[in-house]
């Protein structure tokens, strides 16, 4: 929040302004208004881009677009995908990006102008520009003083060089975008001509075609070459890998059974047979335990696996039954003792004690088996220890003898890898196969694409529009003058009073008849008594509100001393200090009108040309000022003239000086109001050095022509007066270009809106 203080008339009357910011925020009505006043600037820049755009459509070359598409054909890429699977994968869309670029390379389009002969072609390498590039271009060949010089036969150098800017020319007028996500490429191409157009597209994709195919060609190629120079170094390290395990194997005694060493095989061999003979001898041990047992009891007729195989203990033991039959029956027939009883009861003793004999043998073979048995089996218990030392060992070395074979396995695999790739691309090589092929062949257009008439006249209007709008934004920058009264309030924190309109001054007052000597005021212009004859015009109403803003802050002085200054001259104020003095003598009350300004004295020269002396004579020579006044019988206005004879270099310690004073006081004393025409405050100090004795100043500014800054600063630079201010007129107002500056709410709404009500002619 801002506050201003203002003292009116050096009284005690303290009267503060809040001039509260507004709010935060864009001004759309201020938005507005500046539409509304430089409408007329943008529309003029809109209608000279307007004529711009339409003399670029009639003089620019129509050119055609001729289109053709090409497939990136992702299915025909498997041989190539395999051999670079080494390399890895590459993301489809920055292969698709990378076909874009290739197309807009200078491979591509040196080999279009190599096959179209583009270079020498005149209709390709002329200028395709509008009739003022082709005068241009014509132009700088003229100015160019060496091609004049040129010979007939070209060099290797110049030649190539017109290559170059052929293939330039192409790629400037050529365009390629993929459409949409799909691998479809298309590549535009623009020319004046629409036969030239198409056939330059259709090269294009031709080229691509070839270069693919070329590149197919000689990556293979490249990739066979590189392929036979790492199978041969393969073929010579499988080699010497493989004769690396031959001799690891004969150095240390690996002999091997096909896969399996032959020491394993004979420790597996023997752990065979020693479980064997180890079962042998156990089942030897209890045939021996189990015999023995048998003859320790005694037992004749206990039964053994061998003792039933044999013929021997069979016979014997046929015969013991045969006897004890025979035995049995003599008993029971002849009696126990009879002698043949006897006799075969000790046959079959003897039988029995065979039978016995027959199974300790039995044993003993048991016992000669059981033997056998041990031994071999303590024999290949010897044979395991020996084997198995010698597979420990074996053990220990095979931990190098197989890094020795992974590494010949490797080579081996890697060697039959890159042969099976080089077969591939020996096959690929001899029958390339491209990624892309054309889908869609370029055509001759009928219509011209370029230029796009409603587009480009569309880009002139939006470029006429914004240039407008920033010639309009500058100069709204640009203006710095007052042009509403809250730019008054605003910036120098005074009242403002009101408007006073721009007034033609080329008409002549009317004579007064009865005012015909040299006593009475003569008025050159109509403007001097516009008050007079328009009591209900804003001009009136201004001066009124200049009164009334007098009357209140010189409420308490009989006579009211009220200078009128303005910040440079030509403002109008001699012409608002005359019309406020005849206001004031028009409503009844007794006013002197003066004119101060000793060094252009315009009140003199507008209502007092004929006057011989005035306010110098005065001063100077101190002549009665009553003498010297002048009046006007229409409204008893007094007025003392300042007649200027010659260059008062000593003007403002004349209107501070004693006699002034007196001046001052003799005039006071005699009337209500003492209006005085003050001297500019920018160029003089006169109204300074007067400053003192003045109760309050009206302060004219021109609309439109003074800047808010100089009138800042002359205020701040003189405070006497700007503490004595009333307010300020804002003078010469054009009022309907003030209608462009009102906003709603403002003092200048309301005048435009309703003040036609109460004026003249309303």
């Amino acid at each position: 929040m801002q506050i201003y203080n203002r003292n009116f008339g050096g009284g005690s009357h303290d009267e503060s302004v809040d001039l509260r910011e507004p709010p935060e925020g864009v001004d759309f009505e201020a938005l507005l208004a500046i539409a509304r006043r430089q409408w007329l600037v943008v529309a003029v820049a809109i209608a000279i881009a307007v004529v711009l755009g339409i003399s670029y459509i009639l003089t620019a070359v129509p050119l055609y677009t001729s289109s053709v598409s090409v497939l990136i054909d992702r299915g025909n890429s498997e041989v190539v995908q395999q051999l670079s699977t080494i390399g890895g994968v590459v993301d489809d869309e920055a292969s698709v990006l990378s076909q874009v670029e290739l197309l807009k390379s200078d491979t591509i389009a040196l080999a279009v102008v190599d096959k179209l002969d583009l270079s020498n072609d005149p209709s390709f390498m002329s200028s395709e520009g509008s009739v003022l590039g082709s005068a241009l271009a014509a132009a700088r060949s003229l100015v160019n003083v060496s091609s004049w010089f040129v010979t007939d036969a070209e060099t290797a150098d110049e030649t190539d060089a017109k290559r170059r800017d052929a293939a330039n020319k192409l790629l400037g007028n050529m365009e390629v975008s993929r459409v949409g996500r799909t691998y479809v490429l298309e590549v535009s191409y623009v020319s004046p001509s629409p036969n030239l157009s198409a056939r330059i597209a259709n090269a294009i994709g031709d080229a691509y075609l070839v270069d693919k195919l070329n590149s197919k060609y000689e990556a293979t190629r490249r990739a066979s070459d590189w392929l036979q120079d790492r199978i041969a170094e393969l073929r010579q390290k499988a080699l010497a890998s493989d004769l690396a395990v031959q001799k690891f194997r004969s150095a240390n005694g690996l002999v091997a059974a096909g896969s399996v060493l032959v020491a394993d095989q004979q420790l597996s061999e023997l752990n065979s047979a020693l479980i064997v003979a180890q079962s042998d001898t156990a089942k030897a041990q209890a045939r021996l335990q189990r015999i023995q047992e048998i003859i320790a009891s005694g037992q004749t007729d206990a039964i053994v696996t061998d003792v039933l195989g044999s013929s021997i203990s069979n016979e014997l033991r046929q015969k013991y039954l045969d006897a004890s039959k025979r035995e049995a029956e003599i008993t029971s027939r002849l009696g126990a003792n009879h002698i043949q009883a006897v006799r075969l009861r000790n046959e079959m003793a003897e039988y029995k004690r065979l039978m016995f004999e027959e199974v300790n043998r039995i044993a003993e073979s048991y016992k000669s088996d059981l033997n056998v048995a041990m031994a071999r089996e303590k024999s290949l218990n010897d044979s395991v220890a020996q084997a198995t030392g010698i597979s420990a060992s074996a053990n220990e070395t095979q931990v190098q003898l197989r890094e020795l074979e992974r590494e010949s396995e490797t080579y081996k695999n890697m060697y039959q890898t890159f042969l099976q790739r080089y077969q591939e691309a020996l096959q690929q090589q001899s029958f390339p196969v491209t990624e892309a092929r054309v889908i869609t062949r370029a055509v001759a257009s009928q219509k011209p694409s370029h230029p796009r008439k409603p587009l480009v006249l569309a880009l002139f209007v939006v470029l006429g529009a914004a240039a407008g709008s920033g010639v309009g934004a500058f100069r709204e920058f640009r203006d710095r003058f007052f042009r509403t009264g809250e730019q008054v309030r605003e910036t120098l924190g005074l009242e403002f009073l009101g408007i006073a309109p721009l007034v033609a001054d080329g008409k002549k007052a009317a004579k007064d008849e009865t005012a015909t000597g040299p006593r009475f005021i003569h008025k050159k212009q109509s403007v001097s008594d516009y008050v007079i004859d328009h009591p209900l015009s804003a001009f009136a109403e201004t001066l009124r509100s200049s009164k009334i803003a007098a009357d209140l802050a010189l409420s308490g002085k009989a006579c009211k001393v009220i200078g009128v200054v303005s910040a440079l001259p030509g403002e109008g104020k001699s012409t608002v200090a005359v019309n406020f003095a005849e206001l004031l003598a028009s409503q009844g009350n007794r006013t002197i009108l003066i004119d101060g300004d000793l060094r252009n004295p315009g009140a003199t020269r507008a209502i007092g040309q004929h006057a011989e002396a005035g306010l110098l004579e005065v001063l100077i020579e101190r002549r009665d000022p009553h003498g010297l006044l002048m009046t006007n019988p229409r409204t008893k206005l007094a007025f003392l003239p300042a007649v200027v004879k010659h260059r008062v270099p000593h003007s403002s310690e004349l209107l501070a000086s004693l006699a002034m004073r007196e001046l001052l006081n003799s005039f006071s004393s005699q009337c209500d109001y003492l209006v005085i025409d003050l001297p500019p405050l920018g160029p003089v100090v006169d109204a300074r050095a007067i400053a003192s004795r003045i109760d309050g100043f009206i302060f004219v500014a021109e609309w439109g022509k003074t800047a808010r800054r100089v009138v800042r600063q002359v205020l701040e630079t003189d405070p006497s007066v700007r503490d004595k201010c009333l307010g300020v007129v804002l003078n010469k107002v054009d009022q309907e270009r003030l209608k462009l500056y009102r906003a709603y709410g403002s003092s200048e709404y309301y005048y435009s809106r309703y003040s036609q009500y109460y004026q003249e002619g309303a």
